[in-house]
């Protein structure tokens, strides 16, 4: 482990050949329950404080305690409103399923106020903001956080969103790629192009903040955006925030492969999502990217006991306080489709619906013992956790289902979604993290003391701006060489002059 001073410290648990160290971020959301509907109502789930600093700032210490890499905020901009639909939002309004909800990047500074290694991954929808106005908001939010910052990338996909953000609908899903390739262009150019490294020289003597010929304008005119710069923030510690992305889709996979540093992933056996991190990995490699640069997290809500009879008799309490109207309308959300529309007991796999068929024959292979998918068992099988893999044991068997994930699938992390908070992620820190690192495939300890989230995530110190072999790393305007060196030279000087 290297300190920001350089400084060596006996350094952390190293995995044993052909294994991963994990990547761990909580999964959580500014709004209560998340991934889990209803559970707002257990005794001791603290979700219903959202709106209290103080509860995030609890939240974070506890996550920076236990060494998580991070905390990825997940985000919407409207309500899941197809379930009993359409337009219809009683179920979420009753069940609190994702609704009510805050903005997730304004919470973040207060989160790094009390922590010193713990990073922030917010999700920001590039639909319905303008690129020039998000530059400014990332890159201030980075400099607050001394570089903490992640950005997950969506385009969205509610269109309840849509229809309060001036459309009367989503934009087709081809349109929305095209415009996001043309919008993380326009970032990289405000971010890493706008600005050179030294521009900001605070020459008192000269009366001079910012040297003028080190800051252009990048007068970028596409089809979708016209944006002259200049960037309005002096250069933040990555420049670029983590770069995060979700969709697997054939757009989204080529978004992720030549963009995406964290790729989040989701599915209920590692073999639903094995086919897609491969795929990736290889248009990375295509685009002139280590492929393994390319970090895969998969979504996974773990029931701790420290026996199996405790982990399940915790799983039966959560799910019988799930709600099911919550996880239908969830549910409703993700996909599109009214599961209200088929009667109570009617069999899931011979629907007419592909897609309904489709996910739960997935869900039927991962889950041989239960007989008959009904509406109502999707909503107990998606009730505690959502979409993910919930496993329920003891720590050893949840080591062991993560390393399966990471054998089969290939994935380098996991986002952890919690059942109730803080309680989840206390029990990880308590009960799996120890027996993780007993296997040796969890870190002691951040790799750079008071580091950027990209130093760390990829244990690299000095490495806070994109990795050299990122598509737009050479957008970064550097200082030129001889410029470096007589900087370097003043310096000297100036050290030598001081008494």
């Amino acid at each position: 482990m290297t300190t920001t001073n350089g400084t060596s410290k006996a350094e952390g648990a190293q995995p044993p050949a052909g294994k991963k160290l994990l990547i761990l971020n909580a999964f959580v959301m500014m709004c209560s329950g998340h991934q889990s509907p209803g559970l707002w109502r257990h005794p001791k789930d603290q979700s219903h404080r959202f709106n209290e600093l103080e509860y995030w700032q609890d939240l974070a210490k506890l996550l920076e305690k236990g060494k998580f890499h991070g905390m990825f905020i997940a985000d919407v901009l409207g309500g899941y409103d197809v379930y009993k639909g359409p337009q219809n939002l009683e179920p979420v309004k009753v069940s609190g399923a994702q609704w009510p909800i805050n903005e997730p990047l304004q919470v973040v500074p207060a989160m790094a106020g009390v922590t010193k290694n713990l990073g922030f991954g917010v999700t920001i929808a590039t639909t319905y903001e303008q690129p020039y106005h998000l530059a400014r908001r990332i890159s201030t939010a980075d400099h607050l956080t001394k570089g903490r910052l992640a950005w997950n990338i969506v385009t969205g996909y509610l269109d309840s969103a849509a229809r309060n953000l001036g459309h009367t609908s989503q934009p087709n899903h081809a349109d929305r790629y095209a415009a996001a390739d043309e919008y993380i262009e326009v970032i990289y150019k405000l971010l890493e192009s706008s600005w050179r490294d030294d521009a900001v020289v605070l020459d008192a003597k000269r009366g001079v903040y910012t040297e003028p010929s080190r800051v252009r304008k990048i007068d970028h005119v596409g089809k979708f955006y016209n944006v002259p710069g200049p960037h309005i923030c002096q250069p933040s510690p990555q420049r670029t925030p983590v770069l995060c992305q979700a969709g697997t889709s054939k757009s989204g996979q080529a978004f992720a492969s030549k963009n995406a540093e964290v790729v989040f992933v989701a599915g209920h056996s590692p073999s639903v999502i094995k086919k897609n991190v491969a795929a990736i990995r290889e248009q990375a490699a295509e685009n002139g990217r280590d492929p393994q640069n390319v970090k895969f997290l998969t979504m996974l809500c773990p029931i701790l006991g420290r026996t199996q009879e405790e982990a399940e008799a915790k799983y039966e309490e959560y799910t019988n306080l799930a709600s099911v109207d919550g996880a239908l309308a969830l549910f409703g959300g993700w996909t599109g489709i009214d599961l209200d529309t088929y009667d109570d007991d009617q069999e899931l796999r011979h629907v007419e619906s592909n897609a309904i068929r489709s996910a739960v024959e997935g869900w039927s292979k991962s889950l041989p013992g239960v007989a008959k998918w009904t509406k109502h068992t999707v909503a107990k099988h998606i009730g505690v956790g959502g979409l993910g893999a919930t496993v329920v044991g003891t720590p050893e068997k949840v080591a062991d289902e993560l390393e399966r994930w990471v054998a089969e699938a290939d994935v380098d992390g996991f986002n952890i979604a919690y059942s109730i908070t803080p309680g989840s992620f206390e029990d990880v820190i308590e009960l799996l993290l120890p027996e993780l690192k007993k296997r040796g495939i969890f870190h002691e300890d951040y790799e750079v003391d008071g580091g950027t989230y990209r130093e760390n995530l990829y244990k690299r110190p000095g490495q806070s701006g994109l990795l050299p072999d990122h598509p737009a790393a050479h957008y970064r305007w550097r200082v030129p060489e001889e410029d470096s060196q007589a900087n370097n030279k003043r310096k000297r000087e100036d050290n030598d002059t001081k008494p």
